[in-house]
């Protein structure tokens, strides 16, 4: 979801001759994209292009009419197949050197295969650059970006940065390729406790007969902010941008979470990292999308009003 309005961004503060080339397999969400943000050019010498959008069928055609391509993808196997796609054969070459950007969260072992894909064929350079924010500061383009790149290379990332400050706020470098993935895997397997955490703190409050707005600003100026306390509170009147405002639609899908604990649980698994709290969140989500599926992640406060 946060690919939409990072999109948005791209374009809007793209130099006006340069065309944004995008590919999505849901075809409703390009439409919709292309009439929002402005002018499709339908083939290379279709009017208008240069100077908007150009919409393609393949990933591989994304990559071959760009020198930099940005990728956010769901799982490990969605970014493993569209770069089987992409790198089946010698794409054109580009000047500077084609540069891959994949803002996925999937896991570290994952992404240096497909690093290592691209950088024994030839084909560029890769790094990962997942974000962190949700679809709020996509929006806004307030994102954090967690860079692993080859610091061998001072220009890569100097290069990779100036492009990820169109979409977001900050940049942070935290090591080679596949530790932007840890870093974000780290943060989201708190994002995963404090989500929970916020939505007991806030039931406990009301349940207690506490106003929740009080509430709300009581947490957010002590010791127990957070961002699922501050921006995406569960409970409606806090945060006005939050998916609670819209029963709990949009947002960071439950799903993606689940997803991302796991993620987060078998890295730590490789590397001797307990987890106290791992299987309990894991449970608790997995219950929640059951009940709740395609709801953003603050719906586990919802779930657990229904546990009377």
């Amino acid at each position: 979801m946060a690919g939409y309005p990072m999109a948005k961004n791209l374009r809007a503060r793209l130099p006006e001759g340069d065309t944004l080339v995008i590919h999505d397999r849901n075809t409703e969400a390009t439409s919709k994209f292309v009439q929002e943000v402005g002018i499709a050019a339908a083939n290379v010498g279709a009017d208008g292009k240069g100077q908007g959008i150009e919409v393609v069928n393949t990933p591989r055609e994304v990559a071959e009419k760009s020198e930099t391509i940005i990728t956010v993808l769901p799982e490990p196997s969605h970014v493993k197949n569209v770069f089987h796609n992409i790198l089946v054969a010698a794409l054109p070459p580009t000047t500077p050197e084609r540069l891959f950007i994949d803002c996925s969260t999937i896991d570290p072992t994952s992404s240096r295969e497909v690093a290592n894909a691209v950088h024994c064929t030839a084909q560029g350079r890769f790094v990962d650059a997942p974000m962190s924010g949700g679809v709020v500061a996509a929006s806004a383009a307030t994102l954090t970006f967690m860079l692993g790149a080859s610091s061998r290379s001072g220009s890569l990332v100097d290069r990779v940065i100036p492009i990820l400050e169109l979409m977001g706020s900050k940049v942070l470098h935290l090591g080679e390729q596949g530790m932007g993935l840890s870093g974000k895997l780290a943060n989201n397997y708190l994002l995963a406790i404090n989500n929970i955490g916020t939505a007991e703190a806030m039931n406990l409050g009301l349940r207690w007969g506490l106003d929740p707005t009080k509430l709300g600003q009581l947490i957010n100026s002590s010791s127990g902010r957070c961002w699922p306390s501050e921006i995406n509170n569960p409970v409606p009147g806090i945060s006005p941008r939050a998916p609670a405002e819209n029963d709990f639609d949009g947002g960071f899908d439950i799903a993606l979470m689940r997803k991302d604990l796991k993620l987060a649980m078998e890295a730590a698994g490789k590397v001797g990292a307990h987890l106290e709290l791992a299987d309990r969140a894991a449970a608790i989500y997995g219950e929640v999308e059951d009940q709740y599926t395609g709801k953003d992640l603050s719906v586990v406060y919802k779930w657990l009003g229904d546990k009377v």
